[in-house]
């Protein structure tokens, strides 16, 4: 079971990471690239453009919360 969380927590936060990643691109360049490089930077446009970004955001949130289910299952090996 723990597994299975660590896998598709991983999924989700890649993808809820490269879909906001896509939205602060189109959003500008500067933006784009400000979050690529400086990771607080995507924080930021998170807050500053909600009802663009959110749905990337939160799809990269459970994702991290499932990794940290997972693991928190699987235990220490």
């Amino acid at each position: 079971m723990g597994m299975a969380l660590l896998v598709v927590g991983v999924i989700l936060s890649v993808v809820g990471g490269i879909w906001l990643l896509i939205t602060a691109f189109q959003e500008s360049v500067g933006w784009g690239l400000a979050c690529m490089l400086l990771p607080i930077v995507s924080l930021i446009f998170v807050f500053l453009h909600w009802e663009e970004s959110k749905r990337p955001f939160l799809i990269g949130l459970g994702g991290n919360l499932l990794l940290i289910a997972g693991a928190a299952l699987r235990g220490p090996q």
